[in-house]
């Protein structure tokens, strides 16, 4: 097709096998779309394409992407306002003659498989490496591992209990996202049945602010427009196995943290904490020793 329409916050260049989507930049556009950039979209990804009025004298051309195309709509799980919908164009009411024709001419180029969800991947996630602030601790992603560390103003005894976090894709089965816009807002890492961790990960039915496979969100930590493109990443890779896999843990393995130096002011905060948990009762005098020694090294 090779054309080009803009709207209000996007652009849509029609190509011969697919849709690229550059975002626009402004204090006016979705976070979310500036974070995105641009997304190109396979007509085979695409399920249907329909015109409907918009508010206040705008019209709204919408791609609906097929179930299981795009991990980024995967993760998103229904959850976005239509206003963060990367696949909705919204142009003045004057342009719809030139949507209409536009949705006519991709609906017909979508593929016999565009009402059976996709076997695969047909979208590129969100690239890493990739990093947020949540409530409780700060989420990164390299392409590889996924890894937690937490804030001790905000995580839990329970967290800090098991330590800072780490793991790689390989160990995960995928994630679940529930967005920051709701009430109690999390990421939970959901990992395989007999994964290639070297202890049990406790029961992942538990409340994301006790589970240390979970980061939970509050007002202004873990954003739309950080948390689910970094959602998106994670499920990307876990589902294609971009990653090799890590090197099998030894059965008497013990989890230790990742080395690496960090602030002595940081780690004598976190051992105070430490303390006042033990003076809460809520870790014991041996688990205070043991996290004691292990943030020790870390220097």
């Amino acid at each position: 097709m090779g054309d080009v329409l803009a709207g209000i916050h996007a652009t849509w260049e029609f190509e011969s096998d697919s849709v690229l989507i550059r975002f626009e930049r402004g204090i006016r556009t979705p976070k979310l779309f500036q974070a995105l950039g641009e997304r190109r979209i396979p007509h085979e990804a695409l399920a249907s394409v329909t015109l409907t009025p918009g508010k206040r004298g705008t019209v709204v051309l919408h791609a609906i992407p097929r179930p299981g195309a795009d991990p980024l709509m995967e993760a998103a799980a229904g959850q976005l306002r239509d206003g963060s919908d990367p696949y909705r164009l919204v142009l003045p009411a004057e342009r719809e003659t030139l949507a209409e024709y536009y949705g006519d001419e991709l609906r017909a180029l979508l593929t016999p498989e565009a009402k059976v969800p996709a076997e695969k991947f047909l979208v590129a996630a969100p690239q890493a490496p990739l990093h947020f602030k949540a409530y409780d601790g700060k989420a990164s992603f390299d392409g590889s591992r996924v890894s937690f560390r937490w804030f001790w103003t905000g995580a839990s005894s329970a967290k800090w209990k098991a330590g800072d976090q780490s793991f790689h894709i390989q160990e995960l089965n995928g994630v679940e996202w529930r967005s920051p816009d709701v009430f109690d807002g999390y990421l939970r890492l959901l990992r395989r049945d007999g994964g290639l961790t070297a202890f049990p990960p406790p029961p992942q039915s538990a409340q994301a602010d006790q589970d240390p496979a979970a980061v939970v969100f509050g007002l202004g930590y873990g954003p739309v427009h950080e948390s689910l493109p970094f959602a998106a990443a994670v499920l990307g890779a876990v589902r294609t196995g971009s990653a090799a896999p890590p090197d099998p843990a030894p059965a008497h393995a013990v989890p230790v943290p990742v080395a690496a130096r960090r602030d002595p002011a940081d780690i004598a905060e976190r051992i105070r904490h430490l303390g006042d948990l033990r003076e809460a009762g809520l870790v014991t005098d041996e688990e205070f020793t043991a996290k004691k020694a292990e943030l020790l090294a870390e220097l």
